[in-house]
């Protein structure tokens, strides 16, 4: 297989669980949101759904959907889950021959609840040791994504392929556990990083600033500090800031109806890279990942909206009708 980018990090399966009644026990105002309920209740569930999630799976199987070459390096457990995730990317046409499975191990699980479009996520990290091939693919882009507690020697690795690369662009999406470990354990990836894409609240982390609107511009001139070229910072119906080589953007969100949201930032993440890779330019890439993400949020799980290549036209030219635009601020 010709690949065009090498995925690494974590998979999963995903349970979709939607109460019924859900105002009984919900209780939501403007300030807190609160989930509740009563201790020994049996709630009884309208909807229920499964799907194969976690951001490699995800940026795999968006980027593969949009016409892109795509490996993965994923350790799963050796039971069922890891068995049904693997025949799910396989049967996306995502090349696996660098899963590996873990003997007496179980794999990534996650349950969502879901409640008026927003979700409630319970998650398993499984204990596994990461495994990697001696030798990477040869690719010309690496997507890393979210890994386990022992992302450091999976960071390391990374290191030493891009220092004996330096042509391959790296895109890295840093996960809940990168985030809380500082920006001092990622400062070395995000040295050699092309792109950095994370949340306002995860740049907020990684810059060292706090109530940030307002100050888009020096939020990213701050990511930019760290060694990173083209930071790209996604903030819910505000949209997605960015810098680019010398220019500040700001893309606008097409506004849709949402059923649940897991998966929209992956999904804005495999638009964008895809579309770069396939030689778009900043602002074609940008329309991308906002009407992938437009789609994906309209449905249970992270990648059954998942768009493919001869679906976006009529994605770019339903946001053009709309008036979303990208722009220069």
């Amino acid at each position: 297989m010709n690949l065009d980018l090498l995925t690494i990090g974590d998979a999963s399966m995903d349970v979709f669980v939607t109460p019924t009644e859900s105002e009984t026990f919900c209780q939501i105002n403007d300030k807190e949101c609160f989930l509740s309920f009563s201790y020994g209740d049996k709630i009884p569930v309208k909807d229920l759904s499964f799907s194969v999630g976690g951001n490699a799976a995800n940026n795999a199987v968006g980027t593969k959907r949009l016409g892109v070459g795509v490996a993965v390096i994923i350790t799963l457990g050796d039971d069922e889950v890891g068995g049904q995730i693997v025949g799910k990317l396989l049967k996306e046409g995502v090349n696996c021959d660098y899963i590996y499975r873990q003997k007496d191990t179980p794999s990534n699980y996650s349950t969502a609840i879901t409640v008026y479009g927003e979700r409630t996520l319970f998650t398993y990290k499984a204990p596994v040791n990461y495994q990697l091939p001696e030798n990477f693919p040869k690719v010309p882009w690496i997507y890393l994504t979210s890994l386990g507690d022992d992302f450091e020697d999976v960071y390391k690795k990374v290191l030493e392929y891009m220092k004996e690369n330096p042509g391959v662009k790296l895109a890295y999406n840093p996960g809940s556990r990168q985030i809380r470990a500082g920006v001092e354990k990622s400062l070395d990836i995000l040295k050699v990083s092309y792109i950095l894409y994370v949340n306002r609240k995860e740049a907020e982390i990684f810059a060292g600033m706090s109530e940030t609107q307002g100050k888009e511009k020096e939020l990213l001139d701050r990511l930019c500090s760290l060694g990173v070229k083209m930071p790209i910072v996604t903030d819910g119906a505000n949209g997605a800031y960015v810098f680019y080589e010398g220019k500040f953007y700001r893309s606008e969100i097409l506004p849709v109806d949402s059923y649940e949201r897991t998966g929209a930032g992956d999904s804005f993440g495999s638009g964008c890279v895809a579309a770069l890779i396939k030689g778009k330019t900043i602002e074609e890439a940008l329309m991308w990942g906002t009407v992938n993400s437009a789609s994906v949020i309209g449905y249970a799980g992270a990648q059954r909206g998942l768009l493919k290549e001869d679906e976006i036209i009529e994605w770019l030219e339903r946001a053009k009708s709309s008036g979303v635009k990208v722009s220069e601020f």
